[in-house]
């Protein structure tokens, strides 16, 4: 089945470790950016009803409910299984939860982080962890109990007691879903180049080391667990039954279609791309040239391997799939990263934390 993700990248303010195509961008931006957002989903030529939907950024939940409603509107198949909208702790106020119930929401994921306030002062975060208790609450009183709750381990000043400290209050707000990302260091965020060029700057002098950073994913894992909380996804924790819907689809190459600045889509074996930024996004579509940048075939052998052994149940394989990439597999086989059962190939919790070295080798293996 489908899914649909809109991408709004427009934020309050730019937080040191976000590598994503979002920021900071002038009012009068956003508006010609709805514009083109409206334009090219009313464009679209749906060639299937959509059965999830996925509102990301940024921080979408900065949206006005009436253009957010607006949005939703033009994408067919409401009510659907599953609407997600990402928000920043602080966002959400009792008319909006309303109005994102009215407009088909169902499911909200807090990009909260951490909840120590040392943490996230270090990184632009604006809220405390009681602004996140208090967003809970809200959604709660508007009959929205499908919560994520994001958490970052790895950022400036972070360490396994301050880790533990965040895993507290996850007990304590009792949420069906948990996302847990080891940080990423790339040229795509701030503190990353500062990283990378040895610097100082956004508390990059006091990030955990790569060991102190697995030790906490690690300690998630047993924690989130001994909740009722598993891990279905390397970065995805959630009860049985709260999986997320619409980014299942993403590791079951499952057809989406995205919508906007940056937005990736897959359907009928091909892959393409939006314009990587909004003011490219929106520069395309006020010329009335296409916003998709590049298009590819995707190879379905391949792709199977990249997303599907994500999933903490790993991958069925056929026969000429075991022969193809023979190589690989007995090589990860004998250290102990995969293991296999009957036909099923997975990550061992050892192979995990080496995903994206394993990952790779599965490309034009």
């Amino acid at each position: 089945m489908a899914g649909v993700y809109l991408s709004f990248p427009f934020c309050a303010q730019k937080c040191t470790y976000c590598n994503f195509a979002s920021g900071v961008f002038p009012s009068d931006l956003e508006e010609r950016y709805l514009d083109a957002l409206g334009n090219e989903i009313r464009a679209h030529q749906w060639r299937w009803t959509p059965e999830t939907v996925y509102i990301g950024g940024g921080s979408p939940s900065r949206l006005e409910v009436e253009k957010l409603a607006g949005l939703l509107e033009m994408v067919p198949g409401r009510p659907w299984k599953e609407a997600t909208i990402e928000a920043a702790p602080g966002e959400i106020d009792a008319r909006k939860t309303a109005g994102w119930r009215e407009a088909g929401i169902s499911r909200v994921s807090l990009g909260v982080q951490s909840f120590v306030q040392n943490e996230l002062s270090r990184t632009g975060r604006r809220h405390t962890a009681h602004t996140v208790a208090a967003d809970v609450r809200m959604l709660r009183e508007h009959a929205i109990e499908n919560i994520n709750l994001d958490l970052i381990a790895g950022l400036p000043h972070q360490n396994i007691a301050s880790f533990a400290e965040s895993l507290d209050w996850i007990e304590r707000l009792d949420v069906p879903h948990v996302s847990v990302y080891m940080l990423e260091v790339d040229q795509d965020s701030r503190l990353g180049r500062e990283l990378l060029d040895s610097g100082s700057k956004y508390g990059a002098s006091s990030v955990p080391s790569e060991d102190e950073i697995v030790a906490m994913y690690q300690f998630a894992v047993e924690r989130l667990a001994h909740l009722g909380i598993y891990r279905y996804e390397i970065s995805n924790f959630a009860r049985p039954g709260s999986e997320s819907l619409h980014n299942l689809k993403y590791w079951r190459l499952d057809p989406y279609i995205g919508f906007g600045a940056d937005a990736h889509s897959h359907d009928a074996g091909v892959r393409w791309r939006n314009a990587g930024t909004a003011a490219a996004y929106v520069a395309r579509s006020e010329r009335g040239r296409t916003v998709v940048a590049d298009r590819t075939f995707a190879i379905p052998q391949e792709e199977k391997f990249f997303v599907g052994l994500r999933l903490a149940g790993g991958v069925h394989l056929e026969p000429a799939e075991w022969e193809r990439f023979e190589a690989p597999i007995v090589r990860f086989l004998d250290q102990g990263l995969l293991e296999r059962e009957g036909d099923m190939l997975r990550f061992t919790g050892q192979g995990i934390l080496y995903s994206n070295e394993v990952l790779q080798e599965f490309i034009h293996a």
